[in-house]
């Protein structure tokens, strides 16, 4: 099973990236907590990697930190959570955040991630609130609505990611729009985390 992957960063999106390992292009998923902790394309870049063999397919699931890892194999012992699920909800929250709200059994939080019915919200808090023992943090805000089209690099990774969440172009670009003018930070981090509570 592959563990761990060190090498170039040859291609990076906010859910998958390519890292070249020997000569070897190793396709990797990841949650946008990690994609906006990796260097930029050409650098070097170190994965904890969660290694999926199914019947059809073997997929790998990276991250930058090993917290973010166990995580995220403590959600797949979850019943009806699957790796894709998974890697979205980490994506939805921090993993401190995360790992807050399903010990305090905030279902309110975790169904606004996407993907995470009132059922499989309930089923997080029941089979995991014992088993973590990660601290929170937490954040708010609203805004008005700008032009289209003026987005910078990072701006277009945010959409890009919150497209992959099933927002359309649209929805996207109105909710980053309102997250950049409620955030101070220009970070990708900060902006996806805002925009994905705003997006309708």
């Amino acid at each position: 099973m592959i563990a761990h992957l060190r090498g170039t960063l040859l291609e990076k999106h906010p859910n998958q990236v390519i890292v070249d390992v020997g000569g070897v292009g190793y396709e990797v998923l990841i949650p946008v907590s990690t994609f906006s902790s990796l260097p930029e394309t050409g650098g070097e870049v170190r994965l904890h990697i969660h290694t999926h063999v199914r019947e059809d397919a073997l997929v790998l699931f990276g991250f930058v930190s090993q917290t973010d890892k166990a995580l995220f194999e403590k959600l797949i012992t979850v019943s009806g959570v699957g790796p894709k699920l998974a890697i979205t909800t980490l994506g939805g929250l921090t993993a401190p955040d995360l790992a807050a709200a399903i010990k305090q059994g905030s279902l309110e939080t975790l169904t606004r991630i996407p993907g995470v019915g009132k059922k499989t919200a309930e089923r997080l808090v029941l089979e995991l609130r014992d088993k973590l023992d990660l601290l929170p943090g937490a954040k708010k805000g609203s805004a008005p609505i700008a032009p289209q089209g003026s987005f910078n690099e990072t701006e277009e990774d945010v959409i890009s990611a919150l497209s992959n969440f099933g927002a359309t172009r649209a929805a996207a670009e109105a909710a980053l729009v309102k997250a950049r003018s409620a955030t101070e930070s220009n970070e990708f981090d900060a902006l996806f985390r805002r925009a994905l509570k705003l997006v309708r």
